[in-house]
């Protein structure tokens, strides 16, 4: 079985089109591979964060991760800072990567731009990032367009400590989400959503209430056209919520534009946040019993004790394979 890693930060509710275009997978994937899922709360912290409510972020994606399907008898479900190997082969990837190569990265240029002052770790987290994935010998790392640029690198250190050092590390590949999975902003149909949009109208989580995600789809920006047609170019808004009706009720593009032939707009998004509605609410449930039950904190300290035995195993490969420590007898 060949193993896939995945990383979600804990930097606020996932959005919908973290849902489609990542999580939702997931659960096909765990019947497919030997999947590592981390709650990323290190890389969190290379921007600022409240303390009670980075915790409260961690305990919620821990816990969405288990509503939307996945089963902890066939995933590792862990927390990054509860595996300390992670850190400690961050430091190791840090000593082999270059300056100029983490200067290069789009991610830090973007989020450094017209700044006085960042914090160091918003430019060597690549490495920490490299260190996640191959401390658990990863063969696929399923990402989206944004993250190809920290992957190459991430192939780039493994392959540098491998002709340095000798093979201790797998190489990864990078597993692009399926097509038709780039969900865009409501408000701003050429953005990609983003749980960061300070605009709340432009963004839909799993946790929103009926009411909320009815609102958020029949305020969508659309066009004056009124017809329920797929086209990215002219029609950005309305090709926006055709993406996300066809993911979520397994029909066509093409279907849809069928059954909403003549009908016009208003139709369409009744329908669709009904869709939407339906596809959550038993998320919403599960999460909500998860978050009040000690099962929550008896996954994650079994995820946890197995990510340790594997990372820990790889740090001890690393360190040996460049000269650390003590000399193995």
């Amino acid at each position: 079985m060949k193993t896939i890693f995945s990383g979600i930060q804990p930097s606020g509710t996932i959005t919908l089109g973290n849902y489609i275009g990542a999580m939702k997978q997931f659960v096909e994937l765990q019947d497919e591979y030997n999947c590592f899922f981390c709650i990323v709360d290190q890389h969190a912290i290379t921007v600022p964060q409240d303390p009670v409510s980075l915790r409260q972020n961690i305990r919620s994606l821990a816990a969405l991760y288990l509503a939307i399907g996945i089963n902890p008898e066939k995933a590792t479900l862990f927390i990054q800072s509860e595996v300390p190997a992670h850190a400690q082969a961050g430091w190791i990837m840090q000593c082999i990567a270059y300056i100029g190569e983490l200067e290069r990265m789009t991610q830090f240029k973007d989020k450094s731009q017209g700044k006085e002052a960042v914090s160091a770790s918003l430019l060597t987290y690549p490495p920490l990032m490299a260190a996640d994935i191959l401390l658990y010998h990863t063969d696929l790392v399923p990402v989206g367009e944004d993250q190809k640029q920290h992957m190459e690198l991430t192939r780039d250190l493994a392959e540098r400590f491998n002709k340095k050092y000798g093979e201790v590390f797998t190489i990864p590949d990078i597993r692009l989400p399926k097509a038709g999975a780039r969900i865009m902003s409501l408000q701003e149909p050429t953005k990609k959503m983003s749980k960061s949009d300070p605009n709340k109208k432009s963004v839909i989580t799993p946790l929103d209430e009926p009411k909320q995600i009815e609102k958020k789809i029949k305020s969508a920006v659309t066009d004056s056209e009124g017809i329920v047609k797929f086209d990215v170019a002219n029609k950005p808004g309305i090709s926006n919520l055709l993406s996300i009706y066809s993911v979520l009720s397994n029909k066509s593009i093409q279907e849809l534009e069928e059954m909403y032939q003549g009908k016009g707009y208003g139709a369409f998004k009744s329908d669709l946040a009904e869709v939407v509605i339906h596809e959550f609410k038993p998320i919403q449930e599960k999460y909500y019993h998860l978050m009040e039950s000690s099962e929550l904190d008896d996954i994650l300290n079994r995820g946890a004790e197995k990510a340790n035995q594997v990372a820990s195993s790889t740090l001890k490969e690393m360190e040996h394979a460049m000269g650390l420590g003590r000399s193995r007898k």
